[in-house]
């Protein structure tokens, strides 16, 4: 089953969520538009690659990554955008494109968006492009405990 890993680790917590289908989709904005969430309040996974090391960031789905930022905050010029093929493998339980945004349960470091923590909830890509999660922001930065990094910022 598509996101098994991710069901399994909520229900091992004991973290309350609601998981529900909506109309295929391929990205955050469009998946958004669709269950009438607003962009800023869905989260969307987006994996970069940091002196060759494999990096999940989390923004809201009308956010993009700030690559000059993480340049900043990681002190070198190698940091890009890394291509499906490069971490395929890795989300095996997963679609393409419907990575949860929980990097713990991959082995990969995570930043998470300022943004994201204003809101009570977070929603998410459950493994699929019909599957969301939606769950209490702090349940998931207790279980996640990502770095939280403010995109809005312009270097």
């Amino acid at each position: 089953m598509r996101g098994e890993k991710l069901f399994r680790f909520l229900n091992d917590n004991n973290i309350q969520y609601e998981k529900f289908k909506h109309p295929l989709t391929y990205s955050a904005q469009m998946t958004a538009n669709v269950t009438h969430i607003p962009g800023k309040e869905f989260a969307k996974t987006v994996i970069v690659k940091v002196k060759g090391r494999l990096v999940m960031v989390v923004t809201n789905a009308n956010q993009k990554v700030n690559l000059r930022l993480l340049k900043n905050i990681y002190s070198t010029e190698d940091v890009e955008l890394a291509s499906e093929r490069e971490f395929r493998e890795i989300f095996q339980d997963c679609e393409l494109g419907a990575m949860p945004p929980f990097g713990n349960l991959y082995n990969m470091e995570e930043l998470v968006s300022e943004e994201l923590t204003k809101d009570d909830y977070i929603v998410f890509n459950a493994g699929t492009h019909t599957d969301l999660i939606k769950m209490r922001y702090d349940d998931f930065e207790k279980l996640v405990q990502p770095r939280i990094v403010n995109f809005r910022i312009s270097l």
